[in-house]
């Protein structure tokens, strides 16, 4: 061993062979002396010294080829923040679905999320003749964030969620409405669970209605006719308190947006929710979710300071009225399910809503009602123009003749009910739905052949789960609307719907 290793030094260190670990091809004579096949080669020995003081020169440092080795992966530097603490901790979960539909109105003019939106009339062009809708707007993409905490007493977590349903400026093409979507929020808040109270800062759900717990189950896009869906930002507290083992009591107060700043008072919101909470009921609200849920009655309330310019086109004052509203909602299983089976589950649901200047709580509603006309032109304003400062169809003034203009909430009753049916197998199911819409005083603010006070709405669908990812819809649903000149406008619109959900 120690003679192998002194040859092969001697032949690194003088060139007399191939480099370590690389032999001579057979056939090929052996390199002369003096050169490698190494990354580095040693010349022929320079002629000896003249005679004189013998020099010893440290001998050349070569750097011999080794034998190919195995790659080696490379590793990320870690890089250290330069300010603030990086934390690795936050538990995101993603989710969302994807969506196509297409949709077939007998009129013209109504869009994909159409609401409360006015059906055009009968003997027009748009009312007599039909529209093709196919769009991707509804497509959806939350997270949901939970941080770490160093105490048992606080839980921090939040939501973001967004969709492309957000506003575009009128007059753009076709095209770029329905190709183009604008990206929005739906949901971007913070919740803080403590044992005493919850506290959510935020948007999310308004509480008047208990939205979000006790949406009906349809393919077309929430909100439909008649349901109160809206959200908001806001400050809520709420607590959960336990009834023994079979049911709990829900409490919550919220601070909401302002229906207009220049209001300068938050609304008020209230509700109370008993959950049954060993009667399970299987549940899917709108096309997406579906979830076994308790059976649930809530009772909810909404007060607002409407405070709005005076009617006049330089106003100097402010007229102040208040809105109001009262929401009752059930969720119940005909027959209960459970969560490993669903199959041959119905679930029912309904909802009851009054109230006046609550129209923004809705999709889409005013009725087509309006101002009327500022009187008294003048030579430096032939056509005055009054400017409201607050969203049309929640407050508005009335001619009371004599040059007096009076203010007034605009009231809207509603009902919904639905049913949903789960075939044996719970990968198809069945469900149908009804709303009626109405007002005692919407008549008054606007042209009769322009303002409808009552509306019908009913659909119903078919759904079927491809996969636990995969779901297809069908729908068909139709619209009355009754304008204060007792002409009717209806609408049929059929609806397939594509969802892939993650």
């Amino acid at each position: 061993m120690k003679k192998r290793l002194g040859l092969l030094t001697a032949s690194v260190l003088f060139g007399a062979g191939p480099a370590l670990g690389q032999p001579a091809p057979a056939g090929e004579p052996a390199p002369p002396p003096g050169t490698g096949s190494g990354s580095a080669t040693t010349e022929a020995p320079p002629p000896a010294p003249p005679p004189g003081p013998t020099v010893t020169a440290p001998p050349p440092v070569l750097t011999p080829t080794l034998a190919p080795t195995a790659p080696t992966e490379d590793k990320p530097i870690e890089k250290k923040p330069t300010g603030g603490k990086v934390s690795s901790k936050v538990d995101i979960s993603f989710y969302g679905f994807v969506e196509l539909d297409t949709i077939w109105d007998s009129t013209q003019g109504l869009n994909d999320l159409r609401g409360n939106a006015a059906i055009a009339r009968p003997n027009t062009y748009t009312g007599d003749h039909p529209q093709l809708t196919f769009g991707g707007r509804n497509s959806r993409i939350g997270m949901k964030l939970a941080m770490p905490t160093n105490t048992d007493d606080l839980k921090v977590s939040g939501t973001m969620e967004m969709d492309f349903l957000g506003n575009q400026p009128a007059g753009i093409s076709e095209q770029a409405f329905w190709q183009n979507a604008p990206f929005r929020f739906r949901h971007m808040n913070v919740k803080l669970e403590t044992k005493v109270v919850d506290i959510l800062f935020g948007q999310t759900w308004q509480l008047f209605g208990w939205q979000g717990m006790n949406q009906p189950n349809t393919v077309e896009i929430q909100g439909i006719p008649g349901e109160v869906y809206s959200r908001s930002p806001q400050i809520r507290i709420s607590k959960k308190i336990p009834a023994g083992d079979a049911a709990s009591v829900e409490v919550a107060v919220a601070a909401s947006r302002p229906v207009s700043r220049a209001s300068a008072t938050p609304d008020g919101q209230a509700g109370i929710k008993i959950n049954i909470d060993k009667l399970k009921a299987w549940h899917t609200g709108g096309s997406t979710s579906s979830a076994l849920d308790s059976a649930m009655i809530g009772v909810s309330v909404v007060g607002r300071r409407l405070a709005v310019d005076e009617f006049s086109a330089t106003p100097h004052s402010q007229v102040v009225r208040n809105g109001y509203g009262l929401s009752i909602d059930a969720l119940f299983p005909i027959i209960p399910a459970t969560k490993e089976k669903h199959d041959g589950a119905l679930t029912v649901q309904g909802s009851y809503t009054n109230g006046a200047g609550i129209a923004d709580l809705y999709q889409s509603l005013n009725g087509g009602t309006g101002n009327p006309a500022l009187a008294n032109p003048t030579m430096a304003n032939p056509a005055p123009a009054y400017t409201a400062n607050i969203d049309n169809g929640i407050v508005l003034f009335h001619d009371d003749g004599g040059g007096t203009f009076s203010l007034h909430p605009i009231q809207w009753t509603t009902y919904l009910a639905g049913a949903q049916y789960y075939l044996p197998g719970g990968k198809l199911w069945l469900s149908a739905n009804y709303s009626h819409l109405s007002s005692n005083n919407a008549h008054l603010f606007g042209a009769a052949a322009k303002v409808f006070d009552s509306q019908d709405w009913f659909d119903g669908n078919v759904f079927i789960d491809l996969t636990s990812n995969a779901r297809l819809g069908f729908e068909v649903s139709r619209t009355q609307q009754t304008y204060v000149d007792k002409v009717e406008a209806d609408d049929t619109r059929a609806q397939f719907s594509a969802f892939l959900l993650f």
